[in-house]
């Protein structure tokens, strides 16, 4: 076995690490109280959160929810206090899942009489096969085919050690809904919901009843649509692998567009901790740079000088779809930075796509200055045991190592310095067979390590300029839609882009590609390109325009050959061509023709869509055909399911058809503008006559006593078509302020629960800011008080605080509507 020996006898060096005293804007600090923190924000693979109101009450996660270990701890005076992140759980098998070894089991997927869950239970009659039980066309972990709606299945485990006193775990997926029983006794019951690698940590009732000896598990599982999978199985914990009891006590948490801040304290000495993503929309390079910044200022609260070290522990799960996958780990120093980097060891690149999927291939790194700095790589659990008694070193674990870095600040009053983390993809995206590297290595002359050095020299311009920008978002969202709309705004932003990936198609043309999280992982799907494209048409037109290229391209190459817009070009990272089961006719084309008019609002011309005019065109006569009574049919609104003449998808329609004829007014096609302008007029008026229900417009046109959200009529407003008369948006904002429930105004009559970017759409047809806030104060609420601490969900309850679904994605750029509305009206 490889052994990699560093010690260290910390605390020997004397070097102040002085502010080099950079004045940076003050900012007003962000109130609320995230659902999640943004930490470290790349793209869908590279996106880090603190999903927990200290940030050192649980582990750094992923935006699915798997950890992400990163560890701080600060060293005053040789007590530690840990200040981010938790150490590691550290488990082994008990029962093995599929994915960790082969089980079997008996399984049914007729229902069975009651008490199949229990012990004593007949399945002589039950098939028999391997698990894990799913779609094996979509679940690469199935091994027995299920496709039908309900599986029941029964696994007895052979336990051959006493459980007493042990923390033991359950771990499982599934998808969808799930029920699972230990020896007859239910651990877990997930609603309708779909994910991988859960855990739950059994209650002493259950582990009481883990005897030596056969034990059973039992699961049903329920395939509500498309995919299902079940496995699971147990995992103990092992003992004695915590070194940092003592936390530092946090201050503050506070959340800016492009920094999230942190202040503890350790003692004697004060911490103040910025997560720094320099995400400016007008420069791509840099915004695609793949390295964020950890800053770090220690300041004395006693008067005192203390000897403080900062230790920074990452795992190889950064760079890992599976905590199991072996890891490849080194360290090396260009110029005057030291890197730590890990990686896998198989290197798989572009081999994995979906939803709840973590990249395995390209490299973690982990930077900073080489003076006062050490680094370790090794076995985490020694590594903190070591930090903690002034030394460093670690034995290899041969495809688990953790990375270590510490600064060595000295005997200090104060001191501050930075740390640089990042990614390296390699590639990026396959696009249409064409692997694609990221933009900022777009023509392939350019390493991890130049962009390392770059960020480092760019670091004081860059922090200077993140705040001057967090202060001015602020600022100008708040003053066209009140403070906590603004704070809203905020969080969004860096989810916004980290949901995306910037490359360069190979015909030259943009692509900023969505990833449908936590959803259904499509890539590029365009009704999620509709509600994210506000951020992108305030801050940089030419963005928006790469949310569109790859649909444009899809059509016009003759890939996709129907007469309306494709729903999406593939599963993330697999640009290939449409994967989801069912097209959006008229959702789609109305979306591309809708932004595309937008687009055009921005930039004083219609260049743009004249480069796409057959197809717009082609769209658009789908859409004055098919659009004012649309036909049993999905929309954005996919999980409400099909339903026909639905009024808000034919005010898309309508909207799209005007739409068209605004460009070609712009673009000098008087004659078309006037035809298509006046076709669009007309069906609004049908429209009226069709969806009126007297104090307000319907949900369907054949359903009176019916509701919804009007959102999609915003864009009459925005780009002053003028197609339907403004009592309509008048009549139904006066209704839905009779609809609001606690958490927010839903979505319509059929459900509690809501879409919060088509709040702020809807909110932005009041005519006035007093009004738009009553819609958006609820929003807020909800986001202060959720129970579901993850990245900004998009669909939760109005009735309580929790999510419904989705979770990270890009649609929340739909906040900056309102953004959008005044500066469209300068």
């Amino acid at each position: 076995m490889k052994q990699q020996l560093m010690t260290l006898l910390l605390g020997a060096a004397t070097t102040v690490l002085s502010s080099c005293g950079t004045q940076v804007e003050q900012h007003e600090k962000n109130e609320l109280r995230a659902p999640a923190y943004p930490l470290v924000t790349i793209d869908p693979y590279t996106s880090a959160w603190s999903t927990t109101d200290n940030l050192y009450d649980s582990s750094v996660k992923h935006w699915t929810g798997k950890d992400f270990p990163l560890i701080g701890v600060a060293k005053v005076d040789g007590q530690t206090y840990r200040f981010m992140g938790t150490e590691e759980l550290e488990l082994r098998p008990l029962v093995k899942t599929s994915e960790q070894g082969s089980w079997t089991a008996k399984y049914t997927t007729e229902k069975p009489v009651d008490g199949w869950q229990n012990t004593g239970f007949n399945d002589k009659t039950w098939k028999e096969g391997e698990a894990a039980f799913g779609t094996m066309e979509n679940e690469h972990t199935a091994k027995t085919q299920w496709g039908e709606e309900f599986i029941w299945v029964r696994r007895v485990a052979d336990i051959q050690e006493d459980l007493t006193g042990k923390n033991v775990y359950l771990e499982f997926s599934h998808d969808d809904d799930a029920i699972i029983y230990i020896n007859g006794i239910k651990v877990a019951d997930t609603g309708n919901s779909c994910k991988k690698n859960e855990r739950v940590k059994l209650s002493e009732e259950v582990v009481a009843s883990l005897k030596p000896g056969e034990n059973l598990i039992a699961g049903y599982c329920h395939n509500r649509v498309g995919n299902g999978l079940l496995d699971f199985g147990l995992l103990v914990e092992l003992d004695g692998y915590r070194s940092f009891h003592q936390t530092a006590q946090q201050t503050s948490a506070d959340v800016q567009a492009m920094q999230t801040y942190y202040t503890f304290t350790c003692g004697p000495v004060d911490l103040k901790l910025t997560f720094t993503a320099p995400l400016f929309m007008d420069n791509l390079d840099l915004m695609s740079r793949p390295v964020n910044y950890i800053s770090y200022e220690v300041t004395s609260n006693d008067g005192q000088k203390h000897q403080v070290d900062l230790y920074f522990e990452a795992s190889p799960q950064w760079a890992l779809d599976q905590p199991h996958q072996e890891s490849v780990a080194d360290s090396f120093t260009d110029g005057d930075l030291l890197f730590l980097r890990t990686g896998s060891r198989n290197q798989d690149i572009l081999k994995k796509k979906g939803d709840d999927v973590r990249i395995d291939w390209g490299h973690f790194y982990l930077a900073a200055e080489k003076e006062n700095s050490a680094s370790i790589i090794g076995d985490g659990r020694e590594m903190r045991k070591n930090f903690a008694e002034n030394k460093l070193e670690a034995p290899s674990t041969n495809g688990y190592d953790k990375l270590a870095l510490v600064r060595s600040l000295g005997e200090t009053q104060k001191a501050d310095g930075h740390l640089l983390i990042g990614y390296d993809d390699i590639y990026s995206i396959q696009y249409f067979g064409d692997n694609l590297r990221p933009y900022w290595n777009r023509q392939g002359n350019e390493t991890i390590v130049s962009q390392f050095q770059k960020a480092e020299k760019e670091y004081q311009a860059q922090m200077k300029n993140c705040a001057a920008f967090d202060k001015k978002l602020m600022e100008e969202a708040t003053a066209v839609g009140g403070r906590k709309y603004a704070e809203l705004c905020a969080l969004a932003y860096r989810q916004v882009i980290a949901a995306h990936k910037l490359v360069e198609a190979p015909n030259g043309e943009l692509l900023f590609l969505s990833k449908e999280n936590f959803s259904n992982g499509s890539i590029g799907t365009v009704d999620i390109t509709y509600p994210s494209s506000p951020m992108l048409l305030y801050y940089n037109p030419e963005l928006a325009k790469g949310l569109l290229n790859h649909i444009f391209y899809y059509s016009e190459s003759g890939k996709w050959n129907k007469p309306f817009a494709a729903h999406d070009v593939g599963t993330y990272p697999m640009a290939n061509g449409q994967t989801y089961g069912g097209d959006m006719p008229v959702e789609e084309s109305g979306n591309m023709l809708i932004v595309t008019a937008a687009i055009a609002a921005m930039e004083g011309n219609a260049d743009y869509a004249a480069k796409h005019w057959e197809t717009l065109t082609t769209w658009t006569d789908y859409l004055a055909e098919k659009g004012l009574d649309p036909e049993n049919q999905l929309c954005t609104d996919d999980f409400a399911g099909h339903f026909a003449h639905n009024t808000n998808l034919s005010i898309k329609a309508i909207l799209g058809v005007a739409s068209y004829g605004y460009l070609a007014d712009m673009l000098g096609k008087k004659d078309i503008a006037e035809n298509y302008t006046q076709k669009a007029k007309a069906m609004a008026a049908e429209w009226v006559k069709m969806a009126d229900d007297g104090d307000h417009y319907r949900l369907t046109f054949d359903k009176p006593g019916t509701w919804s959200q009007k959102y999609n009529l915003v864009w009459d407003k925005l780009l002053k078509l003028q197609i339907f008369p403004e009592n309509v948006a008048e009549t139904e904002i006066a209704y839905y302020l009779t609809k609001q429930n606690k958490y927010g105004l839903p979505l319509d009559n059929r459900e509690t629960y809501t879409k919060t970017d088509w709040i702020m759409w809807t909110a932005t047809l009041a005519q006035d800011k007093a009004t738009f806030e009553k819609f958006i104060d609820p929003v807020y609420l909800f986001m202060n008080e959720t129970i579901t601490r993850v990245p900004m969900s998009d669909w939760v309850f109005t009735d309580n605080p929790t999510q419904r679904g989705f979770q990270a994605r890009s649609v929340v750029g739909g906040y900056f509507i309102k953004m959008l509305e005044g500066k469209l009206n300068k």
